[in-house]
């Protein structure tokens, strides 16, 4: 971890990052991506198959529902920062689907490993509201204890991650995008993924 270093110095380093084995089948490191002043800021899972192929987060499916999500809930795209809690995609090969990559969620020890890149991304960016997108997110920020399904939708206190210290209560947790992919209701779950949203925009709004 580069002592000092701002967003781009942060990224260099990450792209050589070998503190757990999932650098090895990725294609790269991932890395967060957006405004660096935002106010507000995403943190997913890991990339995908379509951002580890190029090297940006959420550009895949489930990106292009949030970024649905997020314009929908009345947040501007350009005015965040997406990021994810491991910055290497994870995969198995399953044979009767080809050469198709299937997610594999993190486990605890790829969380960890990544989560000093995270902390020095969120210390740098300062945001006023952080959003974490699925259960591996919050447990990367909250703890192994964190459950989507019962803490969603609530401001929640800002975890100390490194040099991030949080401001108060000023967490939501939500769904991941991919969710509503995976969903027989799509259209329900899409629209518990906003109103979700719509606390993080209320508690923009109350920020000073």
């Amino acid at each position: 971890m580069p002592a000092r270093a701002k967003l781009p110095g942060l990224r260099r380093a990450a792209a050589t990052c070998r503190g757990c084995p999932l650098h090895g089948p990725a294609s790269q490191t991932v890395f967060g991506a957006g405004d660096a002043k935002a106010p507000l800021v995403l943190v997913g899972e890991q990339p995908g198959d379509q951002e580890d192929r190029k090297g940006h987060p959420f550009v895949g499916p489930a990106g292009h529902v949030l970024n649905r999500a997020l314009e929908e809930a009345g947040i501007d795209p350009e005015r965040t920062y997406v990021t994810n809690a491991v910055k290497h995609f994870k995969f198995e090969h399953v044979p009767e689907r080809g050469k198709r990559r299937i997610h594999k969620p993190p486990n605890l020890r790829e969380l960890s490993a990544c989560r000093p890149w995270l902390a020095a991304e969120l210390a740098l960016i300062d945001p006023e509201v952080l959003v974490a997108l699925g259960a591996s997110a919050g447990k990367a920020l909250l703890g192994s204890s964190f459950r989507v399904t019962k803490q969603r939708g609530v401001l929640l206190p800002c975890p100390a991650i490194g040099d991030y210290q949080g401001r108060g209560d000023c967490l939501v947790a939500t769904i991941h995008p991919s969710a509503v992919l995976r969903a027989d209701d799509r259209e329900a779950v899409f629209a518990g993924l906003v109103s979700d949203l719509r606390v993080a925009v209320r508690a923009l709004d109350s920020q000073p």
